[in-house]
């Protein structure tokens, strides 16, 4: 496996293992789960650090119909928690088939973009378009707005970095503004009025106005606020962090889990976790554009930008600055699916590092 990325994923998860602790005094149990996703996690990142990137490659169709027919699978028989259906159950095993999504999206789109000499191809384009609008929608009948915005996401920035080049009219531009406008105009009323549903509304609108319903859809946002203002430059110190240690932080361990950071450890802790962020995307850029293979260029670039992408939407989520939809922060909040699914990416960066020349495919 790659050193440096290897030890940067390290000590992000030991800082997140740490803070995780201070808010799950009264439940320890939480934190020594945490322990068994990170292993369990790790674990998956080496196995797939020495999975040749021509497999996946290979094998992404098949990939893509399987993650589709999980997706069909949580519709008919997933199982509920929250209001939302969004699990599938096998007795000894509990998991979101959507956080698989992250991964696959990325590896199909990039295996369809890579057939031929880039740009792409309309056709080639045009499905995969199709394939992810498919996808997104699946996942936000759930509802889960926050990981289908993230796959949509990770779709756009494969067609991006396969050089997709779009042009409405020639040497028009006012023209080709005002196509795009209304394009989008046109999404964001269909958007509005047909998918989003009343809560999600609720959080746009929250977003607009904070004091809206402080006690209703603007709780989480105001008190997230209160605890990252207040920890100033060195913050208050572990484990005593008010609004989180007296529970005035709701989701203080997994998706605003940033607050508490921001409040116990000050703007110093969190510039230290900019800082780690940084070199991991840096690291993990630098393995993808030195591969010789386009496929993997493709590939790397865009799991590395959704990584950025999802401590971007989180901390700007929880910092009052995007609707609050979900996301948690990556490497540091509580949970196991998503904890498995960036390792399981990470390991494909590092077996994009291992295999970079094409001798390895002789």
């Amino acid at each position: 496996m790659d050193v440096v990325l290897f030890s940067l994923l390290m000590i992000v998860s030991i800082f997140g293992l740490m803070v995780l602790s201070s808010v799950s005094t009264d439940s320890i149990k939480l934190l020594y789960k945490q322990i068994a996703h990170l292993a369990l996690g790790i674990g998956v990142m080496a196995v797939i650090a020495q999975v040749p990137f021509y497999f996946f490659r290979r094998y992404a169709a098949y990939l893509m119909l399987f993650g589709i027919f999980l997706l069909i699978l949580v519709l008919l028989f997933g199982s509920s928690s929250g209001g939302a259906q969004r699990w599938l159950d096998l007795g000894f095993l509990r998991f979101q088939p959507s956080e698989l999504m992250k991964i696959i999206v990325p590896i199909a789109i990039a295996a369809i973009l890579s057939e031929k000499t880039l740009p792409p191809k309309p056709l080639p384009v045009l499905i995969s378009i199709i394939s992810i609008i498919v996808i997104v929608l699946l996942i936000g009948k759930q509802p889960d707005l926050g990981t289908a915005l993230l796959i949509a996401a990770s779709g756009f920035y494969t067609l991006f970095f396969s050089g997709i080049q779009i042009q409405i009219i020639k040497h028009n531009n006012w023209l080709n503004f005002g196509i795009i406008f209304s394009l989008i105009t046109a999404a964001g009323y269909i958007i509005w009025n047909y998918l989003l549903i009343g809560y999600q509304k609720k959080r746009i609108l929250t977003l607009i106005d904070p004091t809206l319903d402080p006690l209703g859809s603007s709780y989480h946002i105001l008190q997230s606020k209160i605890a990252i203002g207040s920890g100033g430059l060195l913050g208050k110190g572990f484990e005593q962090g008010s609004q989180s240690q007296l529970d005035f932080l709701p989701e203080h361990n997994t998706d605003f889990i940033f607050a508490v950071i921001a409040e116990e450890l000050g703007f110093l802790g969190v510039l230290f976790l900019l800082c780690i962020y940084t070199l991991i995307i840096y690291r993990c850029f630098m393995i993808s554009f030195e591969s010789e293979e386009t496929f993997t260029q493709i590939l790397g670039a865009s799991l590395t930008l959704t990584f950025f992408t999802y401590v971007f939407v989180n901390i700007g989520m929880v910092s009052g600055l995007l609707p609050v939809v979900g996301v948690p922060l990556p490497l540091i909040s509580y949970g196991g699916s998503s904890l498995i699914t960036l390792m399981a990416s990470f390991g494909i960066i590092m077996s994009i590092n291992k295999y970079k020349t094409p001798r390895f495919l002789k």
